[in-house]
């Protein structure tokens, strides 16, 4: 009998590759959007990654609300729980996405428990493993991060209380419903829909020449076909279950992609900009740009983690990340044209 997946948010960027997978591997999808006009961008973004949507099939749901969560669940044998909802009045307010995220989970779970999910796969992030900036110490799954620390923005403030409160969740009314988290780094890979394009829109500026130039940045890459093969060994490997795993492959400066943009795209890449920009001038202009001040614990600053135990445990095999930046940037030029680029 074939498998039924629910996958929650399913015009987002990963969730999107999510489905494409699952459809390829012979499972039956069902995935939530907030409204019936949604469902011909996903089928649309489902045909660009080369799946059939013969197996796909849509529930009207929201994250936000209480309505349709049990109707989505119902004969679901798993779920991956991809969707994290960004809203709030103030952005600049650390906790302001928390409410929607932890509470939307919390919908989930409850849902997926009653309805006797076998298991529930969270999309989570490698920053709520991470140490304080401080202690010099190799990020794995045994850390929590602290919500408090400043060095995290809103919404990495959202991941670490939303997951916190799925596992608190899940130890003590999880039933028999297994549970794992996937803490990925920066998403990047093709894109299906430039309408979601979340952390893709790092290599879209620097297509077009933003920043021109370039800060002292740089991100744990992970390809977002990568994270959603992840996703899927998480949910079948029976030694998964009760267990958090980071999904990040090699770490890149913004310089180095950039320059990898600029090598791959060839005259395509003309726009990507090559000057740098030293980390104590960026900290000088901090005060005149109020936009940039989350950024300013984290230039020049490399953390240190390890996917190992996905390496080990999930078989999981991330691809050089200069080739997932590359495909990102391709994907992007074939979907908004050269006008963009």
């Amino acid at each position: 009998m074939t498998e039924t997946v629910l996958v929650t948010g399913g015009t987002g960027f990963v969730a999107g590759w999510c489905i494409v997978e699952l459809l390829n591997r012979g499972y039956a999808v069902r995935t939530t959007i907030r409204s019936p006009a949604k469902e011909l961008a996903a089928r649309a973004a489902v045909a660009r990654g080369g799946a059939s949507d013969d197996g796909l099939s849509f529930a009207i749901a929201d994250l936000t609300a209480e309505d349709g969560w049990d109707a989505a669940m119902a004969g679901c044998d798993y779920v991956l729980h991809v969707a994290s909802p960004l809203g709030g009045p103030d952005p600049a307010d650390r906790n302001a996405y928390v409410g929607p995220a932890r509470d939307g989970t919390l919908r989930v779970l409850r849902a997926a428990v009653a309805a006797g999910v076998r298991r529930v796969v969270m999309t989570s992030a490698a920053a709520t493993a991470r140490p304080p900036l401080s202690s010099d110490t190799v990020s794995d799954e045994t850390m929590w991060a602290d919500p408090d620390d400043p060095q995290f923005d809103a919404y990495r403030v959202s991941k670490i209380l939303a997951e916190r409160a799925a596992w608190d969740f899940m130890r003590q009314e999880g039933g028999t419903t297994e549970f794992a988290t996937v803490l990925p780094g920066a998403v990047f890979g093709p894109i299906l829909a430039a309408e979601t394009l979340g952390s893709v829109r790092i290599i879209e500026g620097l297509t077009q020449g933003r920043p021109p130039v370039i800060p002292p940045l740089g991100f744990w890459v992970v390809d977002v076909r990568d994270l959603a093969d992840a996703h899927i060994r998480a949910m079948t490997t029976p030694e998964a279950a009760g267990e958090r795993f980071i999904a990040a492959g090699e770490f890149l400066w913004m310089a180095d992609i950039a320059r990898a943009l600029r090598s791959g795209l060839g005259a395509r890449g003309r726009k990507v900009p090559t000057r740098t920009l030293p980390a104590f001038i960026l900290q000088l202009l901090l005060p005149f740009q109020p936009q940039l001040k989350p950024l300013a614990p984290l230039l020049g600053r490399q953390f240190r983690l390890t996917s190992e135990k996905a390496r080990r445990v999930l078989g999981f095999t991330p691809r050089p990340a200069t080739t997932t930046v590359v495909d990102c940037a391709e994907s992007l030029l074939a979907t908004t044209g050269p006008a963009r680029a």
